[in-house]
């Protein structure tokens, strides 16, 4: 065999320019490869994270949504605005035996007019139509006010006027939860009641404010939300 063919023979020996041999380190890069994939996925979910928790990146309106209602981004943990119950104590969104997806009305005058009536009306014939559901959701008035009375010519459904606000609540309004807060958590809790003063929201079983609704938004399609909210939760 002439000096060619041995030092062919030598590099096919040694696994060098062989057809189909891997290439020195390739199974390195492999290596490295696979485990940078779960890493990228951490470090992009958690960019992701950053920009929709600021209000920066619109998830849901970029890859299209079902609901009816429109979403509070980011949502707002009402716990964190100091609200009261009816005692005066610090209220919890976990407080009763199962969390309830719940109903709220802001109010944030001291006079219940004809359109605040509207509103407890509504959202209570939202509550009954939900039939077997009802148990799973919750209503309540969120207000700065201390004391709220009631100012209107007539009700929603025509039954005599109440003698003042708590008769009203107790006879026209039972079950629903009446808050309180500071003027200044009231604004920051409905920053939106400035441009859409007639707007009321959801609030998820934990406590966050999540979605809106205004008079532009049909009474079905609201029960539609409640409806697939309620199928789709645990709570």
């Amino acid at each position: 065999m002439n000096a060619s063919g041995e030092s062919s023979a030598t590099r096919d020996a040694a696994g060098i320019d062989s057809p189909g041999a891997p290439a020195p380190g390739s199974g390195r890069l492999t290596l490295l490869l696979i485990a940078g994939i779960p890493v990228t996925v951490i470090l992009a979910a958690t960019w992701m994270w950053y920009f929709v928790a600021n209000g920066q990146l619109d998830v849901v309106g970029a890859l299209g949504t079902a609901n009816k209602g429109v979403l509070v981004q980011p949502p707002r943990q009402a716990q964190a605005f100091g609200l009261r119950d009816a005692s005066g104590a610090p209220w919890q969104p976990l407080q009763r035996d199962r969390a309830n997806w719940t109903l709220v009305v802001p109010q944030a005058s001291a006079t219940c007019d004809a359109n605040c009536e509207a509103r407890l009306f509504e959202t209570r014939q939202i509550h009954m139509a939900l039939g077997k559901e009802m148990g799973r959701v919750d209503r309540a008035l969120i207000s700065p006010a201390e004391e709220l009375r009631l100012s209107v010519d007539a009700l929603s459904d025509d039954r005599p006027l109440p003698a003042d606000f708590p008769s009203y609540l107790e006879r026209d309004q039972r079950g629903l939860e009446l808050l309180r807060s500071s003027d200044e958590a009231f604004a920051s809790l409905f920053p939106e009641l400035e441009s859409e003063p007639l707007s009321w929201y959801l609030m998820d079983p934990g406590g966050w404010i999540m979605m809106r609704y205004d008079p532009s938004i049909g009474y079905k399609d609201v029960i539609s939300d409640l409806k697939f909210l309620i199928k789709n939760s645990n709570g």
